[in-house]
Parts: C-alpha cells; structure tokens; sequence
C-alpha cells in the first residue's frame, strides 16, 4: 500500500499536512527515504486534544459489542497483512524483516486480546456496615489519554497502549517517535477505516521539544502513557503532576543474566544470544549484564564466543539474517564511545565490535562481547541500548543476586539453572518487575502484567487485565433501595 507521509497527520478524522516535512532514512540503506514525515505543530495539537474531549464521551458510550468489533477489526488487519507492515517496519528501524512480520503480528494480537477484555469489565458488590444500604464498585474511562511511544517498538509498544485505550472507553492523541512514524501512519491508516466518533483516535507526528511538550503541559488530557528515557520520563512526572493528570512511565533498564555454575551451557548461550542482540541489541528488556559463576565462566565464554561468531548481521531484507543495522546515525555513533569506554576501563573485547561495510551503506556493527569486567563501570550502570555485552565473574548465587540487584534501575532479570531450589531464591530475590529461569530476558506475553521497578517504572503496569488500572478510574456507588 502507499501511503503520503507528507499528510500524515490525522486529527478528529482527516489527514493533515504539517509545517514542514523531515526524512524517513532507512539504515540499512542510507540512500533510501522512504518517506518525507510530516510534522505537526502546537496549533495542530491542541486541535486534536480538542477533538479528542469531544468524541471522547461518545465512544465511551458506544455499545460494547460494536467497541468489540472495531478492536477485533483492527487486530485482523494488522495480522493479514503483518509481511507488508513488517517490511515497511523493518525498513525504517533496521530490524530483520523476520522480527518486523512478528512485531505486526504481535500487535494484531494486542488488539485482538483487548477486543475481548471489554467485554470482561464487570463491576462488584458489597455489603454495606450500614443496614439497608446497597454499594456497586464501577470502572470509568480516565478520559483523553496522550500516548507516546517510542522507536525501538514502533507498533507493538504503541498497540499495548492504544489498544486498551479504547477498550476501556478513552479517546486517544498518539505521538510516535520520528525516527519510526511510517509505521505509526499505517496503523493510523487502518484505525481511522473504523466506525468510531470523529477525534477518538489522533495521531500528531513531531518532535518532544513540540508535540510532546504540548501534551505533557495540557490541563485538558487525563493521562500520559510514555515508554522511552529516564530523563524524559522524569520531565513527565513533573509537568503532569503539576496538573494533576495521570501519569505511566516505563524507561531505562539494565538487565542481567545469571549463569550459574549448574547451567545447561547451550540453553546459556541461547539464552544471551537473544537477550543481548536480537533486535541489534535495542530492547528495554536487553540483557547487557551477563553475570557469570566462575566455575562455569570460561566455557560459557568460549561457547558464547564461538555462537556470536555465527551471527549474520546484514540488510533488513535479507534472508536469514540474525540482526540488522542500527537505528541511526546518533545512536551508531554513541555505541562505537562505549566500546571505547569499555576498553579503557580495562575490558577485554572479545569478539565484534566493528564497524561493517557492506554491499549497502548503513550503520552496521558486529555483536560485541567484553569479559573482564565490573558492575559498577558505568557500561554496566547505564543503559547503552547497543548489540553489547559484558561479563561479570562472580563466585556464587549471592554474589550474583547482590551483583544483578545492584543497578538503579529493575525491568527484568534472568537465571540459567536446573536447580529449582536456585530459581526459586532468585525469583524471590530478584529485584526487578520481570524475572526469568532458563530463558532469554527479552520476550514477554501480551495477557500479563510488564512493568520494571526502581528507576525503570512508574505507575501501574501496563498489559493484559492489569491495564484498566491506568485506563480506568474507580467509582463507588452507594444507594438506599427504599
């Protein structure tokens, strides 16, 4: 399908041009634009939070039969036509086509899953101390929800939002991340198709400094869903606090992965295989910490080395590839000063590493792997978002869970055992808001709640029944029948 970025704005039912237009480059081939992005200014969004009070009503009063249809519609669609979407996907962020058609497919899925969920809202009743005196606890949509997602997932993340958004009964103002936005307009595109109140569903692309700054500062949106930075998150919490508006942040994490001494060394391997790279490394639930007992540690590394060798890293397009480029130049260039950093620090570098010339210039790079190294260095403080791992010896299960638990931030964290009595401590222990056993840290389920602690979440979780927390809010009703 062909779509016109240059009016890729879509506000209370009609596409818009912007104030100007920005590229689309595909990094695994920097000649490519695939697009020129329009980009919404501060008028347009307010426009669309106007639109967006005023259907909103609507839509929460629309029969939930018919809210059913239009979630399980979208879901559909994005399910048929995941090989289409995902190469358009794959092409503007750099995954492999593979994991473009399973993050479409996954999305169809959210869709589809929350298309069930609303006719799952059932009240509650309770008994009264006072005699005579009946109480019915009811859920309400919170209302205009502004959603801000980010590149990395540039569709599934959004679907998680959006999806129970409108389960839920809320209008919904979208602002994607630029690097990404294509992807937003074709779910837009499938979206705005739907029979659902003029202003219900928006899409604003533009910059933070402009689009985002608009919806974060407005009294007249209920909540802010964002997944992307600390320090944006944090500048989130502020300003929507001062209006009293809701707010749920998911942001940095730096994940570990145990290896025990009892490890099953190729599910190890796996296991950090898929964790640290698939995706070019650029996933919040990545684990860049491998945090390695010594009994185990030089075979594990001289396994893991050997499978990082048999990575094939190449164009999004291309077959059987395990990872692709990059997203962009800026994020290119800042995980080649971690390498860097790394070295000095006293890390051995291991395998990768390097900068790829291939037959299509793009910003391509070996999967690196540092052994030698120590927690509190800042590559194993802060989050890199790079195809780059460290180890990190220790000499037990307490030393570990002390080593794993030592960051500011806690999305998720793994162990590779076959003692039930080890993963049962970790899992207890273990301070982050997912917690793995004998599987990669990357990869969740969309019917379950995800969400990190510490520095890494704020708010209640996101997914599966969980998320009427956010996009709900409590009424308790009480009533004397006589």
């Amino acid at each position: 399908m062909t779509y016109n970025f240059e009016e890729g704005i879509f506000i209370n039912g009609t596409w818009q041009k912007g104030s100007f237009t920005i590229p689309n480059i595909n990094p695994s081939d920097i000649s490519e634009n695939i697009g020129d992005l329009a980009q919404a200014n501060s008028n347009q969004v307010e426009e669309a939070i106007v639109a967006a009070n005023k259907a909103q009503p609507l839509w929460e009063k629309t029969s939930l039969e018919h809210k059913v249809n239009v979630l399980q519609s979208i879901g559909d669609e994005l399910i048929q036509r995941c090989e289409e979407l995902g190469e358009l996907l794959a092409k503007e962020e750099g995954k492999s086509k593979a994991e473009g058609k399973g993050e479409i497919y996954r999305s169809g899925q959210f869709f589809q899953y929350y298309a069930a969920e609303v006719l799952r809202q059932i009240g509650e009743n309770a008994a009264s101390v006072r005699p005579g005196i009946d109480i019915e606890v009811t859920r309400e949509a919170v209302g205009v929800v502004g959603i801000i997602s980010p590149w990395n997932f540039p569709t599934a993340t959004a679907a998680w939002k959006i999806a129970p958004a409108l389960a839920f009964g809320n209008s919904v103002i979208w602002k994607p991340a630029n690097l990404t936005a294509a992807s937003a307009v074709a779910l837009t595109e499938i979206i705005s198709r739907q029979d659902i109140p003029e202003g219900t569903f928006n899409l604003v692309l533009g910059s933070g400094g402009t689009v985002g700054d608009t919806l974060i500062n407005s009294k007249d949106i209920n909540a802010i869903s964002f997944t992307g930075s600390v320090e944006t998150g944090r500048k989130i919490a502020i300003a929507t606090s001062a209006n009293f508006v809701k707010c749920q942040l998911e942001m940095g994490s730096k994940n570990s992965l145990i290896v025990a001494n009892d490890a099953d060394i190729s599910v190890a391997v796996e296991s950090a295989v898929m964790g640290a790279y698939s995706g070019t490394g650029q996933k919040c639930t990545a684990s860049s910490r491998l945090i390695v007992m010594d009994d185990i540690h030089d075979e594990f590394v001289e396994a893991l080395t050997k499978r990082i060798s048999e990575l094939k890293v190449g164009h999004c397009m291309e077959e059987g590839i395990f990872m692709g480029p990059v997203c962009d130049k800026d994020q290119f260039e800042s995980n080649f000063k971690w390498i860097q950093r790394a070295k000095d620090l006293g890390g051995k570098l291991v395998i990768g590493g390097e900068k790829l010339s291939l037959e299509k210039e793009g910003y391509y790079m070996s999967p690196a792997l540092f052994i030698d190294t120590k927690n509190d260095w800042d590559i194993n403080q802060e989050e890199i978002f790079a195809p780059m791992a460290c180890v990190i010896k220790v000499k037990d299960l307490d030393e570990a869970i002390k080593t794993a638990n030592d960051t500011r931030f806690g999305l998720t964290a793994g162990i590779i055992t076959q003692s039930l009595k080890t993963a049962a401590i970790f899992k207890k222990a273990a301070q982050s808001g997912c917690v793995m056993v004998n599987l990669p840290t990357a990869g969740t389920d969309y019917h379950v709640p995800f969400g990190g602690r510490k520095e890494s979440s704020f708010g209640p979780r996101e997914q599966g029944s969980y998320a009427k927390e956010f996009y709900t809010i409590v009424k308790t009703a009480y009533q004397k029948p006589y």
